[in-house]
């Protein structure tokens, strides 16, 4: 099976989370400092190459009552890109509420503010992508009818 990157597309970063080899579980990648879209490009395609990653789930921000805004816009046009340029299934999986709960995770594991804004992204990102696994229905492994 190949792996899966999650991807939250924030203001000022990228959070990013790649799947294991099975796609079962979701961990935390360093985020990316956003650029320009081509240099933005240029990184998450060293990632799709690195851990060689068939499929990339996109957080798409909505409304809370499901409209989209110009940052799902935003994301869908990403999104789109992501999958022109490198042939990878794109994804885009609604994010409301990730960012906002892994802000809670984090209080809760008592991270200090400052060290809290570094890492929120990283954290949106795996639970993008862990909400995007979990959702997947069970592969049969050498299941014999």
């Amino acid at each position: 099976m190949s792996r899966v990157l999650g991807v939250d597309l924030g203001e000022k970063t990228i959070g990013l989370a790649v799947s294991d080899e099975l796609g079962l579980t979701a961990q935390g990648l360093p985020t990316i400092t956003r650029g320009e879209p081509e240099e933005d490009l240029a990184a998450l395609g060293e990632l799709i190459r690195q851990f060689q990653v068939q499929e990339v789930v996109v957080g798409l921000p909505r409304h809370l009552d499901g409209r989209w805004g110009e940052e799902a816009e935003a994301a869908s046009t990403f999104a789109r890109m992501l999958e022109t340029r490198f042939h990878t299934k794109t994804v885009l999986w609604d994010e409301r509420w990730t960012t906002k709960a892994a802000e809670r995770f984090l209080i809760e594991a008592g991270v200090r503010r400052k060290k809290r804004r570094q890492v929120v992204d990283r954290v949106a990102a795996v639970l993008i992508l862990q909400g995007y696994l979990d959702s997947r229905p069970p592969q049969e492994e050498g299941h014999v009818g």
